[in-house]
Formats: structure tokens, C-alpha cells, sequence
């Protein structure tokens, strides 16, 4: 039950780290977590970590405004991309 229940809460996450992003950018994000007032998210590239780095500190408030938790650091991770399923960027 404790597996469903982290299962859901990244999945929050996530949703709310994609919608802190512009459209585009949020299309990149593949996973999100938050552990010990981190927030971690998984980006499908290199490109798409630097461009969202731009945003780490209205991402930070926004996330943790929205799921009433202090948000200390935010680290953006590159992850392998799931089937070339996200777009490339612009």
C-alpha cells in the first residue's frame, strides 16, 4: 500500500512541476519527487535541463505553494527519454 500511495504523490508532483512550466517545457519532464524539502525533476535532455533551470525558482514556489510544503532546493536530473516519445526542442 506504502508503494500506491509514492506512486501518487510523484505523480502530484509531477503534475504540478508541469504546470509551474511554460507548455513546452513541461512536455519535457518525465519524472518528478520531493524528498527532504528537494525537488527533483527528470528531464528527457541536456537542452531541456538548461532551459528549465531558467524557471527553478518560480517552479520552487509555485510546487511547493500548491502542495503546502517548503521547497529548499530543486535539482534537475537528465533522464533517458521513455521510447522517443518526447519532441525534441526547437
Amino acid at each position: 500500500m506504502a508503494l500506491k500511495s509514492r506512486s501518487r504523490q510523484r505523480a502530484l508532483v509531477v503534475e504540478q512541476v508541469r504546470a509551474a512550466l511554460p507548455e513546452r517545457l513541461a512536455e519535457a519532464v518525465v519524472s518528478a519527487g520531493l524528498e527532504a524539502g528537494r525537488l527533483t525533476i527528470g528531464v528527457a535532455g541536456a537542452v531541456w535541463a538548461s532551459r528549465i533551470r531558467y524557471f527553478t525558482d518560480s517552479v520552487r514556489k509555485r510546487v511547493g505553494s500548491a502542495l503546502a510544503m517548503e521547497i529548499l532546493s530543486v535539482r534537475i536530473r537528465v533522464v533517458p527519454p521513455d521510447h522517443g516519445s518526447i519532441p525534441g526542442p526547437r
